[in-house]
C-alpha cells in the first residue's frame, strides 16, 4: 500500500526545499524527493559556486589592474586548487545548513530518483527497494539543465556545460563559449581574468538577448576592455576535433562569411531544457509545451493537486523566480488562495560591472505601443564611481506618459544590489516623481536612480538637460 503525505515534493532545488519549508509552517506532513543534493543546481553546481569565482577571480583582476600599488603585482596569482576548495565548502555548509532546517521542520527527505503517477503517488526507487508515497497535493520542482546542440555532444572534458567548467582541475589556455547569455559572460570572465583566451558566440544580434539594447551595448564595451572577444551573429554548423580541442565551423551571418575557432575546450551555454524525461511512471499526463510543464496562475498543473513551480514551467529561469513560485504553490496547496505575477521579476548578470534588469526594455515598451520616456544618468557623473575607479556604466529608467515606471535597466558594480528599489518602483506602479523623492545615501552609486528619474523629464541636477 501507498504511504499517505499531505504535500509531496518532487525534486529539491530552490523551488523545492523552499516549497516544503513553507509547507511544514504551514504543519503539513511533507516528503521532499531529490536524487541529488538538496539545494539542486543553483547552489551546487550553479548560482553559488559560479559567484565564488567570480568574487575570488575578482579580486586578482582588482589587485592587477590597481594603478597606485607598488612592488611585484605581477607575481600575484590565484592558488587554484584552493579556489577550489573554497567554493566546495560554501557549498557543503549552505547545504548542510537546509537539511538541518529541513529536518528541524520534520520534513522527511528521500535522495532517491522518483517519478509520478496520475493518482497522484510518487514511486522511489531507493536502495533498499521502490517506495510509493501518495500525496494529497504533489508539487513538481525538478529544475532545467543545459541544453545541447545536434552536433556537439558534451563529453565533460573537452565539450563542457557550467556544472563542468566550475571544477576544472586546470585552467584551460583557451575556452570557446557557446551562448552570451547570463552563464556564458560570467563563466568567460571568469577565465579571462585567469588568463585563458576567451571568445564568446552568439547567434544572436546582441549579447544578453531580450535586454534593453542601450544598456547591453555599454556592458559589452565593458567586457571587450577586459579581453572578452565577442562575436555576434555567429551561426555555428559543425564541430570538429582538432590537436587535442575543438574546432568550431559555422557562418556569420553579419560579415556574410564563413569562419572557423579553434580552443582547448569548448563551453556549452546555448539555453536549458526541462528535466521532464523522466518524470512520469507511464505516458505523460501533465499538458506541457516543448518539455516544459504548463500551469495556471495558481501554478496548478492541468491535472487537479499536481502544482509545478521553477524552471520546470518555463518563463525566466531563475532561481529567485522559483522561491517566489515556491511560496505560491506551497500555499495553494496547503488550502490558500495566491497567484503568481511575474510582471517585475528582476534579473541580473554577475560580471563586472554587473548587469541588472527589471520590467519592461525600452524595445518592448515601443514594441507595444507605448510613448516612453527614458531617464539615463552615466556613471562618468558619479562621484562615488569616480572614488571606485569604476565609471564605464549607466542607469537608465523607463516610465509611461503618465510618469508610472515601467522598467529600469543598471550597468554598475552591484547593480543587482541597486535594483530592489528599481523593481519595487515597477512592481507597484510607482512614478518618477516618487522615486526620486527618496533619500539615497551620498556618496553611494545609487544616488544615480534619483538622477535618472530625473533626467527621464530633463529635470537631471548633474548632467546637462536636453
Amino acid at each position: 500500500m501507498a504511504e499517505k503525505k499531505d504535500i509531496v515534493i518532487v525534486g529539491g532545488g530552490p523551488g523545492g526545499y523552499l516549497a516544503a519549508m513553507r509547507a511544514a509552517q504551514l504543519k503539513r506532513s511533507v516528503t521532499l524527493v531529490e536524487q541529488d543534493r538538496i539545494g539542486g543546481t543553483c547552489i551546487n553546481y550553479g548560482c553559488i559556486p559560479t559567484k565564488y569565482l567570480l568574487h575570488q577571480t575578482k579580486i586578482l583582476k582588482e589587485v592587477g589592474g590597481t594603478k597606485t600599488l607598488e612592488g611585484p603585482v605581477g607575481d600575484i596569482r590565484l592558488n587554484w586548487p584552493k579556489v577550489q576548495q573554497g567554493r566546495q565548502a560554501v557549498v557543503d555548509q549552505l547545504v548542510k545548513g537546509l537539511v538541518f532546517l529541513l529536518e528541524k521542520g520534520k520534513v522527511e527527505i528521500v535522495k532517491a530518483p522518483a517519478r509520478i503517477r496520475a493518482d497522484r503517488t510518487v514511486v522511489v526507487r531507493t536502495p533498499e527497494g521502490e517506495r510509493v508515497i501518495e500525496g494529497d497535493k504533489v508539487i513538481v520542482a525538478t529544475g532545467s539543465q543545459a541544453a545541447g546542440l545536434p552536433f556537439l555532444q558534451v563529453d565533460g572534458q573537452t565539450v563542457i556545460t557550467s556544472t563542468e567548467a566550475l571544477t576544472l582541475a586546470e585552467v584551460p589556455k583557451s575556452l570557446l563559449v557557446i551562448g552570451a547569455g547570463a552563464i556564458g559572460l560570467e563563466m568567460g570572465s571568469i577565465y579571462r581574468r585567469l588568463g585563458t583566451d576567451v571568445s564568446v558566440l552568439e547567434i544572436l544580434p546582441q549579447i544578453l538577448p531580450g535586454s534593453d539594447k542601450e544598456a547591453v551595448i555599454r556592458l559589452e564595451r565593458a567586457l571587450r576592455k577586459q579581453g572578452l572577444k565577442i562575436f555576434t551573429e555567429m551561426r555555428i554548423d559543425e564541430a570538429v576535433a582538432a590537436d587535442g580541442g575543438v574546432m568550431l565551423k559555422g557562418f556569420c551571418l553579419k560579415g556574410h562569411t564563413p569562419f572557423e575557432h579553434r580552443a582547448e575546450k569548448v563551453l556549452l551555454s546555448a539555453g536549458r531544457k526541462p528535466n521532464t524525461s523522466d518524470l512520469f511512471d507511464g505516458p505523460p499526463f501533465l499538458e506541457m509545451d516543448r518539455g516544459f510543464i504548463k500551469v495556471n496562475a495558481s501554478l496548478e498543473t492541468s491535472a487537479p493537486g499536481f502544482y509545478a513551480i521553477g524552471d520546470v514551467v518555463g518563463g525566466k529561469l531563475l532561481a529567485h523566480k522559483a522561491y517566489h513560485d515556491a511560496l505560491v504553490a506551497a500555499d495553494n496547496a496547503c488550502g490558500l488562495k495566491r497567484t503568481v505575477e511575474y510582471g517585475a521579476v528582476p534579473a541580473a548578470v554577475f560580471t563586472e560591472p554587473e548587469f541588472a534588469t527589471v520590467g519592461l526594455t525600452q524595445e518592448e515598451a515601443a514594441a507595444r505601443g507605448i510613448k516612453v520616456k527614458s531617464g539615463v544618468f552615466p556613471l562618468q557623473a558619479s562621484g562615488r564611481a569616480m572614488t571606485m575607479d569604476a565609471t564605464d556604466g549607466l542607469v537608465k529608467v523607463l516610465a509611461d506618459e503618465s510618469d508610472k515606471v515601467i522598467g529600469a535597466h543598471v550597468v554598475a558594480p552591484g547593480a543587482s544590489d541597486m535594483l530592489p528599489v528599481l523593481t519595487m518602483a515597477v512592481a507597484k506602479g510607482m512614478t518618477l516623481k516618487e522615486l526620486d523623492s527618496i533619500i539615497y545615501i551620498h556618496p553611494t552609486l545609487s544616488e544615480t536612480i534619483g538622477e535618472a528619474a530625473l533626467k527621464a523629464n530633463n529635470e537631471a541636477l548633474h548632467i546637462l538637460n536636453s
